[in-house]
């Protein structure tokens, strides 16, 4: 079975997670306890809590990306019927994008500043598509107009200080959407983005 298959079941199982940090001299706090999720394919799913609560540690353990000396105490994580935890360093990273992707809620912290929106677009395409130079432009302003950035062939060449706080935004989500995967986790990511690109 390929990653981007499955043969119906859930496309998401979370099962007794939980997620600890160390702590000096005492046991470890758990920032995550007895979590289960179950999610089938094209559902939608909101997680809701207070600032703090646990939902980006939560969306950070499906992408197996806890910070360290942060560590998956117990539990499962299971993705396209693949226990993740069972999954090599370099299958994740082909994972990551093009069957699973994260959109966050600082987009600043996201993009790389020396590199203008196409090239970071044109990256992740590159890295987990076969496409040439011309697709890729193509994808990418696709891309940008998907996502509602006006006048995407300039902002192609853009840098992301040169961008407002909505439109990072929108160029994060478009690196998110660029290989149409499977499952998006949005971690508070329209929060600044105005009312009809939200409902979009």
């Amino acid at each position: 079975m390929s990653d981007r298959q499955v043969e119906g079941g859930p496309v998401l199982a979370i099962e007794g997670l939980a997620v600890a940090f160390p702590r000096y001299g005492g046991e470890p706090v758990h920032v995550l306890r007895d979590i289960d999720l179950v999610m089938a394919p094209g559902e939608v799913v909101g997680v809701v809590g207070e600032s703090g609560s646990g939902k980006t540690m939560l969306a950070r353990s499906i992408m197996r990306l806890v910070p360290v000396p942060g560590r998956i105490d117990r539990g499962r994580v299971v993705f396209a019927g693949r226990d993740m935890a069972e999954l090599d360093a370099e299958t994740i990273r082909r994972m990551r994008g093009r069957d699973i992707a994260m959109i966050i809620a600082n987009p600043r912290g996201e993009l790389d500043p020396l590199e203008t929106v196409g090239q970071q677009i044109g990256n992740v395409l590159r890295h987990h598509l076969t496409l040439d130079r011309a697709a890729i432009r193509v994808r990418t302003l696709e891309l940008l107009r998907q996502v509602s950035i006006p006048d995407p062939e300039r902002r192609l060449d853009a840098y992301p200080h040169e961008l407002s706080g909505g439109m990072a935004q929108r160029v994060v989500m478009a690196i998110a959407l660029a290989c149409q995967p499977r499952f998006i986790i949005s971690d508070d990511a329209t929060s600044g983005l105005d009312v009809t690109v939200q409902a979009q």
